[in-house]
């Protein structure tokens, strides 16, 4: 497997795996990740993945004890993870999780459903068949608590992001931005296209893990009504 490694900061290395957003790079990034869950080096403090790479954070202090007295701890680091990439294939054996996100599409919950259908030439009802039809996969987690980066949406639907941000989203609502679709996990300013809200909270700071959705899971979008919503609303929330 093909890699690059560069220096962030005195405490970090970054893997880069690809410069290609794909379903390739993303199962490479998938891999390390795994890996590194089941044989934690005793120099990582934490890792964190993204679209094309993994950055490693390590303790130089503890390395500098371990090592001759002329050589630096990220050139120990880098030499530990040649010789972890040697063990490992281009093949991810794990399944991917398959997540489903019930949503309440249109109305008071998804306010620009009428936006993305026009400016699509499609109809609301349209919009909402293509938007659960997708195959979607989380690629990462960032921006806040909990949000996923997913892929796989249609070019169908894409649409453009408001010219003026909301100062507030709630939270749970499903937008589309671009070529991209998400979900807000918590209430925070943004100016995606809204299209509907999840009753299933997406991050909860009290549980372990408090985030729903993990880097690598297969989300499935399902429609439901209003009544429905409100009723898995009060088992969820």
């Amino acid at each position: 497997m093909k890699y690059e490694l560069f220096p962030l900061g005195e405490d970090a290395v970054l893997i880069e795996l690809s410069q290609q957003i794909d379903i390739e790079t993303h199962e490479k990034v998938q891999l390390v990740t795994n890996y590194l869950d089941g044989h934690p080096p005793e120099w990582m403090i934490e890792y964190i993945p993204a679209f094309t790479t993994v950055t490693i954070y390590y303790d130089p202090f503890k390395i500098a004890t371990t090592i001759p007295f002329d050589q630096m701890p990220y050139t120990y680091v880098c030499q530990q993870i040649d010789s972890l990439f040697a063990h490992f294939t281009d093949r991810l054996k794990e399944q991917r999780r398959i997540v489903e996100i019930p949503v309440c599409y249109g109305g008071e919950l998804g306010p620009d459903l009428e936006m993305v259908a026009k400016v699509n030439q499609l109809t609301p009802e349209e919009v909402i068949d293509i938007h659960t039809s997708g195959q979607y996969i989380v690629y990462m987690i960032g921006f806040a608590p909990g949000f996923p980066y997913i892929g796989g949406m249609s070019e169908k639907i894409a649409t453009p992001r408001k010219e003026s941000p909301r100062l507030a989203i709630p939270e749970r609502s499903v937008g589309i931005a671009g070529m991209q679709t998400g979900i807000y996990p918590i209430e925070t300013p943004g100016g995606w296209q809204l299209i509907g809200r999840t009753p299933k909270q997406l991050f909860t700071p009290e549980t372990n893990p408090p985030s729903l959705l993990k880097a690598g899971d297969q989300i499935k979008f399902t429609s439901i009504s209003l009544e429905e919503y409100q009723e898995l609303e009060k088992r969820f929330v």
